[in-house]
């Protein structure tokens, strides 16, 4: 079990464009992901940010697929809907 409170603290990082990115995955999606993007969001949060904003705005990957995976999913939920 994960404490929410503590996820959203991590979630706050130092630009709003992270914030919001992480945040929105976390309260849209974290509850009813798998384990594996579990892990893999909490692995995330370790990241430092400019290695992270890289990844997430998809002008770095990562060496590992399921990292990857997650971070196109965090970027999707940013893009406007038609």
């Amino acid at each position: 079990m994960h404490n929410r409170a503590q996820l959203e603290w991590r979630c706050r990082r130092g630009t709003k464009e992270l914030d919001l990115l992480m945040q929105t995955w976390l309260r849209q999606e974290f509850d009813h992901s798998t384990e594996a993007e579990r892990q893999a969001f909490l692995e995330l949060l370790e990241w430092q940010d400019d290695q992270l904003i890289h990844l997430l705005i998809g002008s770095d990957v990562s060496d590992q697929p399921r990292i990857n995976e997650l971070a196109g999913k965090i970027r999707s939920l940013s893009l406007p809907r038609p």
